[in-house]
């Protein structure tokens, strides 16, 4: 590329020369800020696993405080791995034609072994930014998915058996199910749309975390003569601490996902999805208020996370009076969603399904309704949510039910009873050590 300012100077094109000059420099600007965008948002994605284990060792018992941490600290861990080594190229396959299955071999060779010959833009997804940064970004996502699980699920599985549903869910179900809209497959083709993730990561994830809780069981103790017993969780501090962490990761969440710098729609989204968060908490105390007759801190911190979750399918097509109405609702439906919950003995540790699942349902939909695009249909939204989540809960439902019966999935009750900690770790998570 410099040879050619070099050979149009030497031509006596001087002015053609400079212009060449200011364009390339412009080109090399543009990428770098997208680039140095897209690495932020990443690194706030990432900080979310933070606000995960906050939230799951706050709300879910002292004695399993280890054992949620170290699920929260693993699950990254293996989640990237997992994308690296397959998901990554199921998810962006290059469809020729919309389709339902495919798999990048050439990519996956080029990533592992080649990785000089990478295309330095992620031109696929008409990106300006670099591929590395691309893959980084979409593997935060996938672990997200997985960790959504985990809270549900907390405080009675069997640390085995959800590490390797969480090593087949990002590897294989996840990344499926995402190829179909962002991997141009035939969703994308409908004109199904999904922003951020409401549905693509938030409902998967949701869908994994119905069947893990309906095959695992309610904890010993749960439901009493068709009374729902309260167990206290370990740390409310700690859990506000997550919640705050997690609407902090969200601005990178849906800010990545305009997959560029673009200063006007960024900040538009930056905008919406903080109304729907702040709606959301609102609507989440009300809803408290009026089911319980008192101020539940809980409720208004998942109501915060519903307002995130809904608005994250549309954070870029819906105007902000709709992000307050799309948040506001997403904070009642978390409430009304809890309760029904337990009124079918499904123990939900801590709200996973209510928050990830119900409300990403509904922000699918509210694209459908309150789009600023007229080719955004509530139907077509419809469509992609049904599709969607029979196939990622009968993906989770059939795992874990594999899982049941192979290996087990559910822990000994004397180690449920006493704590998974010092069973499975060895330590405690709150430990005071006096001086002798």
């Amino acid at each position: 590329m410099n040879g050619i300012p070099t050979l149009l100077n030497a031509l006596g094109f001087e002015s053609v020369t400079q212009e060449v000059d200011l364009s390339l420099q412009i080109t090399h600007n543009l990428l770098t800020t997208n680039n140095v965008w897209m690495m932020l948002s990443t690194a706030l994605v990432f900080i979310m696993h933070l606000g995960f284990a906050g939230v799951e060792a706050g709300f879910g018992q002292a004695k399993n405080t280890v054992n949620i941490l170290f699920k929260n600290t693993i699950t990254p861990i293996i989640g990237i791995i997992s994308y690296a080594l397959i998901g990554f190229f199921l998810m962006y396959p290059g469809f020729d034609v919309p389709g339902w299955l495919g798999f990048d071999v050439e990519g996956w060779y080029t990533f592992w072994f080649n990785p000089s010959e990478v295309d330095n833009s992620a031109d696929y997804a008409d990106a300006g930014y670099t591929y590395w940064t691309d893959f980084l970004f979409q593997a935060m996502f996938a672990a997200t998915a997985a960790t959504i699980v985990s809270g549900a699920i907390a405080e009675r599985v069997k640390l085995g058996a959800y590490l390797i549903f969480t090593c087949i869910f990002v590897a294989l179900v996840y990344p499926l199910i995402g190829s179909w809209k962002w991997g141009g497959g035939f969703l994308d083709a409908m004109g199904f749309y999904d922003f951020a993730g409401s549905t693509l990561v938030h409902s998967v994830g949701g869908w994994g975390a119905l069947a893990g809780v309906i095959l695992v069981g309610p904890r010993i103790g749960k439901y009493v003569n068709g009374k729902t017993m309260e167990k206290p969780g370990a740390s409310v501090p700690l859990a506000v601490i997550g919640v705050f962490l997690l609407w902090l990761g969200w601005f990178g969440f849906n800010g990545g996902s305009v997959l560029s710098a673009d200063p006007a729609l960024v900040s538009f989204v930056l905008v919406t999805t903080c109304i729907s968060a702040c709606a959301g908490g609102l609507g989440g105390f009300l809803a408290a208020y009026f089911a319980f007759k008192r101020l539940d801190l809980g409720m208004v911190l998942n109501g915060i996370l519903a307002g995130l979750v809904g608005i994250t399918a549309g954070a870029d097509v819906i105007n902000p009076i709709f992000a307050l109405l799309v948040g506001f609702i997403a904070g009642i439906l978390v409430v009304f969603s809890a309760v029904l919950l337990d009124r079918a003995k499904l123990d939900d540790v801590v709200g996973a399904v209510s928050v990830h699942l119900t409300c990403g349902i509904w922000g699918t939909l509210a694209v459908g309704l309150f789009s600023t695009n007229p080719d955004h249909s509530f139907l077509t939204q419809l469509i992609g949510v049904l599709v969607c989540g029979a196939t990622a809960f009968a993906a989770a439902y059939l795992i874990f039910f594999l899982l049941k019966k192979t290996t087990g999935i559910r822990v000994s009750e004397e180690h449920e009873k006493s704590g998974l900690d010092s069973h499975e770790h060895g330590i405690r998570g709150y430990t005071i050590v006096y001086d002798e």
